[in-house]
């Protein structure tokens, strides 16, 4: 009995092992049919056939599916009372359903006579099926996009621009992804899986001497191509059917030799089983081919037979055979995808013609990729756009072929004897060059034969000839497909086929659509090989706009030629809008990308110079504000890779670390050679660039999101004005390489120890940047400068700080980040100010930067990163006629502020005509840019910002962007209650500060003695704090920094202008006014970036305030540890508690344990 009972388990086992094996089948089989690219009415009537054979009982099974109001059946179909149902819909709204009938009655098991395991099967191929509906629906509203009907608003468009959508985030991505998602649709079937069946004698005579995968594989590593396909070998029927039963094969390669019975017994009953799985037999000799050919069972069974002639290729060939065969109708209706026709019966003949003729429009179509300045993976992903190559053996397939596909027909390469009409026709070929003709005159023929006769007949049917036997045959194929298929220069003719042009690259072939004749213009239009060229290139979108439109569309050819240049402009990958591109001598230099003058990664500004060009360029911003244009400067980036080689190549590494003297380390880095490569492309640069240049640190955690060094490394600006050009090129080469050297700053070294961050982890890329602006009298400088922040930390009125504010002033930007007086307005609302008439006179801007244009040898070591400035009172850019639309006049006797320069009166830079009368709409420029930006990076964010006022051809002002940083805030807010605070125990408190989070550790504080502050000294108190923060950052132990002022600001007289690393272990900083010295909102931008983004708290006590106060009298009570002139540090015997709410903008200081009501939001 127990015998009995295992052997029942044992074949109930058994029994589910094969129903699952049925059901996986018929996934894969599903699978399968879905990839071969048939229309959707084909596709679903073979999964119809396949169904029953997947349930329990499928002799008694029957199988429908219903969609669309159509019907697909499987053989003998009935409805009985035994079914199973799944339905599905497309997300276009399209209902179906699965219905699976049982013709009898049967069993019951987990749902009538069905398993819930079929419950599980027809759910995942009802999903299965409506994936890949929905993948039509979709290629069919994008094929949409490129119908004939569709290219009459393009040309409409181009002829009357239209203005679309505000999405400017999704038509940025829309734009960045469009010419791409045509590639990611091509070659949807992939052979990723090759079943080899082969004697280990008969792999082993092809294998000779090298590994077998690598003949099969090599070919995809040499062209760079990602899919490959992995191959399972097996000897015997027993193992194919193990493998083919576990997983799904794309193809099946017989391999023939010595043994021929066991492969074909082999391959006849996989084809009995597994119907569905293409099956080519690769043959170790020709010998064995007039034996094939004669056996009927083998003929069944084999889809293609291919004959082993040494070359490893012929596997590569094999694969890409049956992929193009199943591609070729996707590939062509959704990206105008080309097609080879050749037609050869001879297995020996195409055997060695196809991997020749793959091998080489493979690499054709590789070096004109490489030759376009794109990324890895879009290169890849444009392999897929090549040509397709269809094979037919037979008269009749080469017709039904090239009926197919004629409108997409690259070329014939036909032999010229081959079967017709059953019989093995002597002309065949011939007939078929003429019947082709008939309908496509201007199509490239070749007719290859190993008779040379042939020769004079295809020389009649204006075809070339091929030698099939020519010891040149490789060479005869690329020639053929360099100068008729597009893939080699493209020759302009005139009307009577006389070259006058010839372009080698994308911009040499738009270059000359401006010159040529408009008899050329017409003569290539009407053949398509505008079309034809851009094909060959992966220019899909382009060609596609190109392709359907003729010549007679337009009114004259002058107009077709404009239509040519807007399609080209508009849609052409090799401009690279937008993206970092590598140097080229012969470019022109634009400001439409970042052009990299070395490798390696592109620093914190780098990287976020590159995402403001993208985003500008990408996005319309025209359409939204088209009075101003928004744009980047021309700008170059030399990657971090060229530092690593400076300072190996120059054996700098040590020298950093062992000398501290900055001033000896700038002199040793200017002695010091950058390599021959990037003093080349400099040359070559300079030549181009006439306008002054701004050569910025770049460094790889500089501006960044994690860390941020903002303003800790080098600037420097150069009137790149010299007579003699070396000299301007070694002032470029100098500046690059102090650049490089302010890592070893002191302010550097002292900021890396205060983040406990490794010198050696820091490396440097450089910027380069055209300098915005315009001569004026022996300097330059733009109109306006500026820095804005998305987020306002001292909002007024009715302001939100979500608002953000921005800060302008006349000039280089140095006099904006550095906190001087400039002028501080909401983007928002640019017209609310909170100072009275006087208040803006004594806080306006007094004074600017410009380049000092007079051509002098800068001494870059000396002066440093002032060498190539000048400061000049504003009245000077008065002069200049720069103030006219900036400044405003102060009317003493009527105490009020009259905008312009109309009137006497002192003057007050306030920009009333651009803020106030939008003489340029800066206000919504920077409103609508902050919030773009805002949103893209997903924070908070600052910009730094250039206005040119002169007006291009197009009657625009110039808003240029210069950089871009991000503000990083604390992750947990907290909430302040002030009712519930025990004022007893509070040390300090603010209703205006930034920052967020609570502090636990702080006992020490350092303040500016009040009774001591002079505003005329405030550059004696540096020393005295800048020794105690010293102190401290050797201790590790952080601080609440307290003092008169703007800290941070410039100008001596409204604050103590320390630098950040001077006070870098300051964990909150305090600012306060006093009676005779009010609070200035002219904070430095370098100052308030490292400030905010390193979470450091900045309150600011006003000594009239209600609310805000600093018990002065507990802090003069504490532990003194050190008492100098101007600043007393203080410990306490207890930590404090800090609290900051960043919502609410409160701060609070308590001692003695004292902790208010804190709850976290």
């Amino acid at each position: 009995m127990a015998k009995k009972h295992d052997q029942r388990e044992v074949d109930r086992i058994i029994a589910e092992k094969k129903e699952r094996l049925k059901e996986l089948a018929c996934i894969n089989r599903t699978t399968q049919i879905l990839k071969e690219g048939k229309s959707l009415d084909e596709t679903l009537r073979k999964i119809a056939q396949i169904l029953p054979d997947a349930w329990q009982y499928p002799e008694r099974t029957v199988a429908r599916i219903l969609f669309d109001d159509q019907e697909y059946r499987s053989q003998d179909f009935t409805k009985t009372s035994w079914c199973q149902q799944q339905d599905f819909q497309t997300f276009g709204g399209k209902n179906g359903l699965i219905e699976i009938y049982y013709l009898q009655k049967f069993r019951d098991y987990d749902e009538g006579p069905f398993l819930k395991e079929e419950r599980d099967l027809i759910s995942n191929l009802s999903s299965i099926i409506s994936n890949f509906i929905d993948s039509l629906e979709a290629r069919e509203v994008l094929q949409q996009s490129f119908d004939q009907e569709m290219i009459k608003p393009e040309i409409s468009e181009f002829k009357k621009p239209t203005i679309s959508s505000r999405q400017l985030l999704q038509k940025f991505l829309n734009k960045q992804n469009a010419n791409r998602d045509i590639f990611h649709d091509l070659m949807p079937y992939k052979v990723k899986e090759i079943l080899l069946v082969a004697t280990l004698y008969d792999a082993y005579s092809i294998e000779k001497e090298g590994h077998f995968s690598e003949h099969i594989l090599g070919e995809y590593h040499q062209l760079n191509l990602t899919s490959m396909p992995r191959v399972t070998g097996v000897s015997s029927y027993e193992e194919a059917l193990d493998q083919l039963q576990s997983k799904h094969f794309d193809l099946v390669i017989l391999m023939i030799g010595s043994d021929p019975s066991t492969p074909l017994k082999i391959g006849s009953k996989v084809k009995n089983k597994f119907p569905y799985i293409p099956i080519y037999v690769l043959l170790n000799n020709d010998r064995e081919i007039t034996s094939f050919r004669k056996n009927k069972a083998i003929i069944d069974i084999v889809d293609r037979v291919f004959v082993w002639n040494g070359d490893s290729k012929i596997f590569f060939a094999m694969v890409k055979q049956l992929e193009d065969q199943v591609n070729a109708e996707n590939d062509t209706k959704i990206g105008l995808v080309k097609v080879i026709l050749i037609v050869e019966d001879s297995e020996k003949y195409y055997s060695r013609y196809l991997p020749l003729l793959y091998s080489n429009v493979m690499e054709q179509t590789k070096r004109i990729i490489e030759d376009v300045s794109t990324d890895d993976l879009f290169k890849v992903l444009r392999l897929r756009a090549r040509p397709k190559i269809l094979l037919a053996t037979t008269f009749e397939q080469a017709i039904d072929i090239f009926e197919k596909y004629k409108e997409h027909l690259l070329c014939l390469i036909t032999d010229v004897k081959f079967p017709k009409a059953g019989k093995m026709d002597e002309e065949a070929g011939f007939q078929l060059v003429k019947q082709v003709r008939e309908q496509l005159k201007g199509l490239p023929t070749v007719i290859q034969s190993s008779d040379v006769q042939n020769s004079h007949k295809a020389f009649e049917l204006k075809s070339v000839f091929i030698n099939k036997n020519s010891e040149t045959l490789m060479q005869d194929i690329e020639s053929f497909i360099k100068h008729h298929l597009g893939f080699g220069n493209f020759v302009y003719k005139d009307s009577s086929g006389k070259t006058i042009a010839v372009a080698k690259t994308l911009r040499e072939f738009e270059n000359h659509i401006d010159t040529i004749p408009a008899d050329s213009m017409i003569y290539h239009g009407k053949r398509n090989h505008f079309s034809l060229w851009l094909m060959a290139r992966g220019e899909i979108k382009i060609a596609k706009m190109i392709h359907p439109v003729n010549v007679t569309d337009f009114e004259d050819p002058q107009e077709f030629r404009q239509y040519l240049k807007y399609v080209i402009r508009k849609y052409r990958n090799e401009t690279n809008i937008g993206q970092v591109i590598p140097f080229e001598e012969a470019a022109i230099l634009d400001e439409t990308n970042i052009v990299s003058l070395g490798t390696g990664a592109l620093g914190g500004k780098g990287r976020g110079l590159a995402f403001i060009n993208t985003l500008i360029y990408n996005l319309n911003f025209t359409e939204i504000i088209p009075a101003i244009h928004i744009r980047t400067p021309i700008t170059l980036v030399i990657g971090t890779d060229e530092f690593d080689l400076f300072m190996e190549s120059n054996h700098l590494n040590d020298f950093v670390h062992t000398c501290e003297d900055y001033h000896e380390v700038r002199k040793v880095f200017l002695e010091s050679q950058l390599s021959y490569t990037l003093e080349k492309k400099l040359r070559a640069l300079l030549k181009q660039m006439k306008k002054p240049i701004a050569i910025r640190s770049s460094s790889l955690l500089e501006d960044s999101t994690t860390q941020p060094f903002s303003g800790v490394f080098a600037t420097y600006l150069l009137p790149n004005n010299h007579p003699d050009f070396n000299i301007r090129l070694r002032q470029a080469s100098d500046a690059i390489k102090l650049v490089y050297a302010s890592i070893y700053s002191t302010n550097a070294r002292s900021y890396f120890e205060a983040i406990n961050f490794r010198l050696d982890d820091e490396k440097m890329a450089v910027v380069i940047q055209e300098v915005v602006g315009n001569p004026y009298n022996g300097c330059f400088y733009p109109h306006i400068s500026g820095t804005a922040q998305s987020y306002n930390y001292y909002p007024v009125a009715h302001m939100e700080p979500e608002d953000g504010y921005a800060v302008s002033a006349v000039g280089l930007g140095q006099y904006v980040v550095e906190g001087e007086r400039a002028w501080r307005f909401s983007p928002k609302y640019p017209n609310v100010q909170n100072n009275s008439s006087k208040d803006q006179l004594k806080g306006s801007q007094v004074s600017f930067y410009a380049i000092n244009m007079e051509p002098k040898d800068l001494n870059l070591l000396e002066h440093g990163q002032d060498a190539g400035l000048i400061r000049l009172e504003i009245s000077e850019a008065e002069k200049h006629g720069t103030l006219k639309h900036c400044a405003s006049v102060y009317d003493q006797d009527n105490d009020r502020i009259v905008a312009g320069l109309d009137i006497p009166g002192p003057r007050i830079v306030n920009f009333a005509n651009i803020l106030q009368y939008e003489y340029i709409p800066l206000a919504k420029s920077l409103d609508l840019i902050l919030n773009v930006v805002k949103e893209a990076m997903g924070a908070p964010v600052e910009i730094e910002y250039a206005v040119d006022l002169e007006k291009d051809k197009e009657g625009r002002t110039s808003f240029v962007l210069l950089q871009i940083k991000p503000l990083i805030g604390a992750l947990e807010d907290f909430i302040i209650d002030p009712l519930e605070l025990d004022m007893d125990r509070a040390l300090l408190y603010a209703e205006r500060s930034m920052g967020n989070g609570r502090v636990d550790e702080i006992r020490d504080i350092i303040y500016v003695k009040p009774e001591k502050f002079d505003k005329t000294r405030t550059k004696e108190i540096i020393p005295e704090i800048e020794a105690i923060n010293a102190e401290m950052v050797e201790k590790q132990r952080k601080y609440v920094l307290i003092g008169p002022g703007r800290w941070g600001t410039r100008d001596r007289f409204i604050g103590i202008p320390v630098a950040w690393p001077q006070i870098s272990n300051a964990k909150v900083i305090v600012e306060m006014s006093l009676p005779e010295f009010p609070l200035d909102a002219s904070l430095g931008s370098h100052f308030f970036h490292n400030v905010t983004s390193m979470n450091v708290g900045y309150l600011s006590i006003q000594h009239d305030s209600n609310t805000d106060f600093i018990d002065w009298e507990k802090l003069n009570l504490q532990k003194v540890i050190s008492d100098r002139e101007y600043i007393r540090h203080v410990e306490f015997e207890d930590a404090l508690t800090i609290i900051m709410d960043g919502k609410k903008r409160t701060s609070l200081i308590t001692w003695n344990n004292a902790v208010p009501v804190v709850k976290p939001a």
